[in-house]
Order: structure tokens, then C-alpha cells, then sequence
């Protein structure tokens, strides 16, 4: 009976680090099922919903010409992941959900490709000594910056920086790539190298038009010999506390519950992951073009003192490389620096606490001559760190002449 309580009970200490860094001062540890009496073996369960009530204040009309609603709700994010440890060698990680289900997402009996669960993740890793692993798998090992590798459960702003999932849908399946993995630290120093397969599909599926710019479906159009591999590394150096390597996502917002100042650097390359065509409409010939993406960038959350105020800044600058004159959607070849920072008021830990923030990105682009501005202004009430949620959040976006302006309130809770 007393080892049943305590497989029923416990936690492990992997878990329970990577779980206390979210700053609810409720959470023990949640859902995990112990396999020893000192939790080294274990199972662990995770799971959050984010729901939004998005109000749009530009007038739109849909394809009928009907006027649209401005009020609209959507299921941000619901997800389940698990992963577990019954050697201290390796460790299996699973996580599925769905993502934006909204009116137009829905299906009348749930079956639409729109509306159904699918992976997210799925690797196993090997420990090679204490600091180093090396995995494989659908992995969220990524490269570029801390926003490409950024968690879903603990993000100070409402939601990530679009433009920073770098290759979402273009190389990779919903940010993640099939691949191998390597991450570990040296002191200070911590890493994750990778190299993947790139994805056939890709959300870019235009044609290269003859003397055009590039379009990014080099794997689909070149094949896996000259445009396959995907190479990404990311590489950051703790200058005060060390934050946790076991899993891929990087937090948003300790809320003062640790004292981090990290300067991080890394990179994206796809060889041919773009094609241009040099040729004519009539005989196309298509010509590779080398996806690049560095970028570099600093990480701060420290407390202000004892009163529970606490402090969290994040800036980065980034050059994308995405072939001659590339713009689709979100993404094109040129620069781009993004920021924000947000404060914690004082208060008591155990209560609701209140962070303001503000939000900055600018983007160039090579094709245009007309660049992307973004600003978001928001609040956050923690009611139980992470663990439960409110943020409010005006957001515009300007880009030359259009123009976009939505005000979001989003629940989070994840157990």
C-alpha cells in the first residue's frame, strides 16, 4: 500500500523542475505516475486548452459579399503530451492536439481535415554521458532563435511572434522536422544541432513564374537528392541561472521565479529549399536557391525584489534568406527585429498578479519596397502562474497600404 501511495503521489525531479518554472504557486507537479518510490522512472501528462474571443475592427466581407462578423471565437490550441522516463539513458516523448478551430474549421460531424488530432511530436533521445543527448523523430529541436524554439504553455505575449517560426509550413509540419537531433551544454553553453528531412509538402505551392521571384517548394520540384536536408542549430550562453534543457520548449515568462540573462545565436539552411525559373513558361527550367536564416538575440527575466515584482525582455534580430526577392504570406528575404517586455506587479505570489506588456516588430522585405510594422499592447492575469490564465491584447499590423487591428481575450489552462 505505502509503494502504491507513493507511485500514485510522487514526481519526479526532471518533471517537477521543468514543471515550477512556470510560476504558479499552486502546482505541484500535476499528472504523473511514478514507477519507483524515488520517481526516477516515471510517466509524465500534460494538458492545456487556449480558447480566444477575437474582435476585428476593420470592416470585411466574405466571398458572397456578406458583411462578416466582427466578434469571432476560436480553439486556439488544445493538446495533450506525454513523455516518460524509465531509464535515465533515454527518454520518449509524445504530444498531439489540434490547433484553430473556428466556424470555418468545424465540420458537421468533426471528420474535416481541419477539425482532426494530429502529432506534433513524436522522439526518442539517448543520453550520451550527463550534458549531452542525442534523438530522433518529429522533433522540436530547432534552430534560428528562442521564438522558433518557443513553448506554447508560458508565453508572456498572447500568442508568438508570427514571423518568427521561421519555416512553419514551408519545410516542416506545423514547426516541427523529421529528423536527428543533438543538444546538450557545455557549462554555460547550451546547444541543439539538427538535420531533417524537409518536408515534400509545402504551404508555398505556387509555380515559379519564368524570370519570377523564388518559391519555396525546392523538395517537391528538385527532389530529395539536390533539396532533401534541412540543417538548423541554435546555441545560447547562461549568464545567471541555467534554465532546463531536458525538453525543447524555451519559456516565455518566469514571472521573477528565476533570475535569467541569456545571449543566443543560430542558424536555418536548406540548399535548393527555393527554385527560380530561368526558363520560359513554355520550358520551364528550375534553378535552386539556397534557403539561409541567421539570427541573434537576448533573453531577461529577473525579480525586482522581495514584493514579487519581476521583470521579462526579449529582443532579436534576424536575416532571412529565402531566395530572389521571396515574399509568401508571413515570410520573405530580408530583415527583421523583434521585442517585448513586460512587467510584473508587485503583489503576493499566491494571489492574482497583474503584467503588462508591450509588444514591437519591424520587417523589410527585398521585393517590396514597403515594410511590416507590428505593436501589441496587452495584460496578463495570473491566477495561478501559467497554469491558469487571462490575456487581453490589442494588436495592429501594418503593412504599405493594408492595415489590421484585433482585439483578442484568451483563456489558458493546462494541468
Amino acid at each position: 500500500m505505502r509503494k502504491q501511495t507513493l507511485i500514485l503521489l510522487g514526481l519526479s525531479f526532471l518533471s517537477y523542475q521543468f514543471m515550477m518554472a512556470q510560476g504558479s504557486p499552486d502546482y505541484q507537479g500535476g499528472l504523473t505516475y511514478k514507477f519507483n518510490e524515488d520517481g526516477s522512472k516515471y510517466l509524465r501528462f500534460i494538458s492545456w486548452a487556449q480558447v480566444q474571443a477575437n474582435y476585428n475592427t476593420d470592416e470585411s466581407v466574405d466571398s458572397n459579399g456578406n458583411e462578416n462578423s466582427k466578434l469571432n471565437f476560436n480553439l486556439r490550441r488544445a493538446r495533450i503530451l506525454m513523455y516518460a522516463q524509465i531509464n535515465k539513458n533515454f527518454l520518449i516523448l509524445t504530444h498531439f492536439g489540434l490547433n484553430n478551430v473556428t466556424s470555418s474549421t468545424l465540420s458537421p460531424t468533426g471528420k474535416g481535415d481541419e477539425s482532426q488530432l494530429f502529432f506534433h511530436d513524436v522522439w526518442a533521445q539517448y543520453s550520451l554521458g550527463t550534458d549531452h543527448t542525442l534523438g530522433g523523430g518529429l522533433h522540436y529541436f530547432n534552430g534560428i532563435s528562442r521564438l522558433n524554439n518557443q513553448s506554447t504553455l508560458n508565453m508572456m505575449t498572447l500568442d508568438n511572434h508570427r514571423q518568427s517560426w521561421a519555416t512553419i509550413g514551408l519545410s516542416d509540419q506545423f514547426a516541427r522536422h523529421l529528423g536527428v537531433f543533438a543538444k546538450g551544454k557545455f557549462g554555460k553553453l547550451q546547444y541543439r544541432v539538427a538535420i531533417n528531412d524537409a518536408a515534400v509538402s509545402s504551404l508555398d505551392s505556387r509555380v515559379a513564374a519564368a524570370g519570377g521571384d523564388a518559391v519555396y517548394n525546392g523538395r517537391a520540384s528538385l527532389g530529395s537528392k539536390d533539396a532533401g536536408k534541412t540543417y538548423s542549430g541554435y546555441f545560447d550562453y547562461h549568464f545567471f541561472d541555467s534554465e532546463s534543457n531536458v525538453l525543447p520548449y524555451k519559456v516565455g515568462t518566469y514571472l521573477g521565479g528565476k533570475k535569467i540573462f541569456n545571449v543566443g545565436a543560430g542558424f536555418f539552411l536548406h540548399p535548393k529549399g527555393s527554385v527560380i525559373n530561368t526558363g520560359s513558361l513554355t520550358t520551364p527550367e528550375l534553378q535552386g536557391e539556397d534557403v539561409s536564416i541567421f539570427a541573434i538575440d537576448a533573453f531577461y527575466d529577473t525579480p525586482l525584489s522581495d514584493d514579487g515584482s519581476a521583470l521579462t525582455a526579449y529582443a532579436v534580430f534576424q536575416s532571412n534568406n529565402y531566395g530572389k526577392n521571396y515574399l509568401f504570406s508571413a515570410y520573405g528575404t530580408g530583415s527583421m527585429f523583434y521585442s517585448h517586455v513586460g512587467y510584473v506587479f508587485k503583489g503576493d505570489k499566491a494571489s492574482t498578479r497583474y503584467q503588462p506588456y508591450v509588444s514591437y516588430g519591424a520587417h523589410n522585405y527585398d521585393a517590396v519596397s514597403d515594410s511590416r510594422g507590428t505593436l501589441g499592447v496587452g495584460i496578463n492575469a495570473y491566477m495561478s502562474g501559467h497554469n491558469s490564465k487571462l490575456t487581453l491584447e490589442y494588436k495592429t499590423e501594418t503593412f504599405g497600404a493594408i492595415e489590421t487591428n484585433i482585439i483578442s481575450l484568451q483563456a489558458m489552462i493546462y494541468l
